[in-house]
């Protein structure tokens, strides 16, 4: 928001929005699902829970899904059970996923895929790549997403689209400006 005052109103919004609480739900269900494939027996739990995140052009609700892996699973397990994230797949995530493949004329690149490391000591840290540009050919490619449920409204999906790309456009203007302040 423009204001403190208007940015507790989309916030408070959000939170009582009930396609986005689906959509939320949705998400870490996946989340809890594939963590489930190589977690010590109940271990999967919820460490934050709907918690708002503020960004330079969105919002988002974040819950934080943990646990204790089983001992005879290493990085390359976790990451082989985790990806493609269902955040960026939908459910059912094998038919969502085929369903992507057939509509989208484009393959993704590393958008929505994993940029991180992995260590000889067996350490592991990973994002997924959202909101990514690419420089290809002389051509910049923006990529970013709204997650779509039984409830969403194709304008809003959108717009949130609109949204999320908006601080990458920025970036790109700032950069080709030489970083001068942009109004």
């Amino acid at each position: 928001g423009e204001t403190d005052a208007e940015d507790l109103q989309l916030e408070q919004d959000l939170m009582a929005d009930p396609k986005e609480l689906a959509e939320h739900l949705m998400l870490v269900d996946l989340g809890r699902n594939d963590l489930g494939r190589i977690a010590e027996i109940g271990s999967v739990e919820l460490t934050e829970r709907m918690v708002v995140e503020r960004y330079s052009h969105v919002m988002h609700i974040v819950s934080n899904v943990v646990c204790d892996i089983r001992q005879e699973f290493d990085a390359i397990d976790v990451l082989k059970a985790t990806f493609p994230a269902g955040t960026v797949s939908g459910a059912p995530k094998i038919r969502a996923m085929e369903i992507i493949d057939e509509l989208e004329p484009v393959k993704r690149g590393v958008y929505s895929g994993a940029v991180g490391y992995l260590g000889w000591n067996g350490n592991m840290d990973t994002a997924i790549a959202i909101r990514t540009s690419v420089i290809k050919d002389g051509m910049l490619n923006i990529q970013v997403g709204a997650g779509i449920v039984a409830d969403s409204q194709p304008e809003m999906e959108w717009e949130e689209t609109l949204n999320k790309g908006r601080a990458t456009f920025r970036a790109v203007a700032m950069a080709a400006g030489g970083f001068r302040q942009l109004s």
